[in-house]
């Protein structure tokens, strides 16, 4: 597969949203946020994240396969820090590269703000998402991220608590 690697615009909403809700649908562990909370959220939502935020998507000719998404902190004390969040890859793209041009996207945007870069990635402790968590976990570490710390009970889903490998990487 050849992929196309480009900030998401504010004017494409609707794509966002498409692979966001499918993110969140079948990945619910996965993320802190909720498809039912998300779905219920109007079109100008997803439009507005895509202004706060740099969401990068990777594309197979017109198909968006797999997004991640940049943020720098507000504030004079935080603003060298940015976040790596809402990473997915379609399933037809697993496997493919992708997830790690999109890292290294993400990677490549924060030098020009960023001093380093803070993730979270459910921890590889329950059995049914050991293998995603633990592939998510091996990506990161491969682009130079290194986990500083874990977040007890950070999600609670269906009941459930999960919870978060904290990961950084400095900056050069």
């Amino acid at each position: 597969m050849t992929f196309a690697i480009r900030p998401l615009r504010p004017d494409e909403p609707e794509l966002y949203r498409e692979i966001r809700l499918e993110a969140l649908r079948l990945h619910a562990d996965a993320f802190g946020a909720s498809f039912e909370d998300e779905a219920a959220c109007p079109l100008s939502f997803f439009a507005q994240r895509l202004t706060a935020s740099t969401v990068f998507g990777g594309f197979v000719d017109h198909a968006l396969m797999g997004t991640a998404g940049f943020m720098l902190e507000a504030g004079t004390k935080r603003i060298h820090k940015g976040h790596l969040w809402g990473m997915y890859v379609r399933q037809a793209a697993r496997g493919s590269g992708l997830a790690r041009l999109l890292v290294d996207a993400v990677l490549d945007h924060a030098r020009h703000g960023a001093e380093l870069i803070q993730l979270s990635v459910v921890s590889a402790n329950l059995s049914a998402q050991r293998l995603y968590a633990l592939s998510a976990q091996r990506l990161y570490a491969a682009a130079g991220f290194q986990p500083y710390g874990l977040e007890i009970r950070s999600l609670k889903v269906d009941g459930r608590y999960l919870d978060e490998v904290l990961m950084v990487k400095l900056l050069p």
